[in-house]
This record gives C-alpha cells, sequence and structure tokens, in this order.
C-alpha cells in the first residue's frame, strides 16, 4: 500500500522534555565505545570552554528516534515497517548538547515521494533548549520498498 501523501507538511509538536544528564552521556559514549573525557569529565570539558561535559554528536537519537517511530506507526501514513529502510540521516548543530540542557523536539514530514515502485519520506525535527533556541535539525530518509521490490 502507498504511503498517503497528504502527510506530506504534518507536523507532530513537542510531547515532552528530556533532561540530558552526565549518566545518561556517560552510558551514551558507553555504548558506542567513545572514551573521550569530553563525554566524561566536567573539568575537560569547561576547561574546552563548555559548561558541562558533551553529548556524542549521535546522542540527539535518544529524542530523535521515538519521535520517528512515533510518526511512522501512525496507521493512517500507511507505512508497512517491515518494508522500511533507513536512508539517510543528518544532524546539524547550532550548538552542542550539555548535560543539564532541557531538550523539546518537534518533527514534520517535508516530503513524500514515490520512485521505481518505493515509497520515500524525507522527515525533519528542530530539537530546542529551556529557553527555546535551536540546538539541533534532524533530517531523515526513509525507503520504504515496494511490493515488487
Amino acid at each position: 500500500m502507498p504511503l498517503d501523501q497528504s502527510f506530506a507538511g504534518r507536523s507532530y509538536p513537542p510531547t515532552s522534555k528530556y533532561a540530558v544528564s552526565r549518566e545518561k552521556i556517560r552510558e551514551f559514549a558507553d555504548a558506542i565505545g567513545d572514551e573521550s573525557a569530553f563525554y566524561r569529565d566536567p573539568e575537560t570539558a569547561r576547561a574546552a570552554g563548555h559548561p558541562d561535559v558533551l553529548a556524542p554528536p549521535t546522542f540527539i537519537t535518544i529524542l530523535n528516534l521515538p519521535k520517528i517511530n512515533g510518526i511512522v506507526n501512525d496507521p493512517e501514513l500507511g507505512l508497512d515497517y517491515s518494508r522500511m529502510v533507513h536512508g539517510d540521516q543528518r544532524f546539524s548543530y547550532e550548538r552542542p548538547v550539555h548535560a543539564g540542557d532541557v531538550l523539546e523536539i518537534a518533527a514534520r514530514i517535508d516530503s513524500i515521494m514515490s520512485r521505481a515502485g518505493n515509497d520515500f519520506i524525507n522527515l525533519r525535527s528542530e530539537i530546542t533548549d529551556a529557553d527555546g533556541k535551536l540546538v539541533c535539525v534532524t533530517q531523515a530518509q526513509l525507503v520504504v520498498r515496494g511490493e515488487d521490490a
């Protein structure tokens, strides 16, 4: 079943806040095997001009993935998750994420198109801090393989 193209332009506002902690950053760094002191030691991060430990660049996935899953699991969209593959992911940062940040994520479907029997859905998310300032923009392209693919 092809995706409902009327979903292009649909917005998904923030539904909760995420408090970034040193412990979550350390756990994430451990999970990806990155031993950088910037992700673990507040003094190292402060010496480099940061207010607290930094989060690895892909840490934002902790917020982004549940938002994407909420969109793709909408039954009205018509996306067959068993046929979906992740085609592309990009992060564009305005500033790094630090321990102590309180973040929100809003998303929208930028476009939905069909090519060669496959559907492509392009998603954009904006992560903002407690002051409403932009921290990061994420872009994801999901590909839903057609029945004949």
